[in-house]
């Protein structure tokens, strides 16, 4: 077993994935409220191999083709370790929030520091996002672009016939002065491990993120946007270093292909 192209191979499944994260983070570097992802890699543990002796006919112990579930082994004997270099367990979402864009639009509403606002579909699944970009549909509701319901006070922002709202500093819904609901600002143990919805700035709770904690003093900014956190030419960079990286793992795997052919032909001659 050639240790090498398994080390060559596992670290160009690794580049590969990292390479779609950084692509994502690119994809959405104008999507309003993204919180870009980076990818975390982690030292895959030694794995023993063994060799498996099979008893012959004959009583003599001997490598022999072994079918499966035939149990008359003798034994295994340990040949030594095999690492297979490091693989990607996950993706870490940075908590800084991107560069707020003023619009003066009373529909749009921004968050700082930590939270995301609750929304809620057609079949009544609950969704997080810090995309504060928001519309009225004919019966009321405060929905996103989408159709998602913005949730306030554990139900769907609803203003009525009022032409007169606006958002507040403290995350209040105001209609003709009056404060109708505020708005369920939610936080999370772990927001880390949030999974994003798609290719967008929508995200789902998990098991890993742990429960839906509502923000005790919810940072609000009305009339403006939180821009993505995506940094074009960081991503880029890590681009750059991503397919050396992938092209050096190739040429790797490439040269115990050729050494692997090599020992054969010399073997066989």
């Amino acid at each position: 077993m050639q240790r090498g192209l398994y080390s060559a191979c596992s670290a160009m499944l690794v580049q590969a994935t990292y390479l779609d994260v950084v692509a994502n983070n690119l994809a959405n570097v104008n999507t309003v409220g993204f919180r870009k992802r980076i990818p975390v890699s982690q030292s895959f543990p030694d794995l023993l191999m063994d060799r498996i002796e099979k008893v012959s006919e004959d009583g003599e112990t001997k490598m022999m083709t072994v079918q499966p579930f035939q149990m008359n082994f003798k034994g295994k004997a340990p040949i030594g370790t095999l690492s297979f270099a490091n693989i990607m367990t996950q993706t870490y979402m940075p908590s800084f929030h991107g560069a707020l864009n003023v619009t003066d639009n009373r529909l749009d509403v921004a968050l700082r520091g930590e939270g995301f606002f609750t929304l809620q579909n057609a079949d009544g699944e609950t969704f997080y996002s810090r995309q504060g970009s928001f519309q009225v549909d004919g019966t009321g509701n405060i929905v996103t672009g989408d159709g998602m319901r913005l949730m306030a006070g554990g139900a769907p922002a609803n203003i009525g016939e009022s032409t007169n709202f606006l958002f507040n500093s403290e995350g209040y819904i105001v209609a003709d002065g009056e404060a109708v609901a505020q708005l369920d600002i939610i936080t999370f143990e772990e927001p880390t491990y949030l999974r994003q919805v798609g290719s967008s700035a929508l995200l789902a709770a998990t098991p890993q993120s742990g429960n839906p904690v509502a923000v005790a003093n919810p940072l609000v900014v009305p009339g403006a946007l939180e821009k993505s956190n995506v940094n074009v030419v960081e991503e880029m960079a890590r681009m750059v270093e991503i397919q050396r990286a992938y092209e050096a793992a190739s040429k790797a795997l490439m040269a115990n292909d050729e050494t692997a052919g090599k020992m054969i032909s010399s073997y066989s001659k």
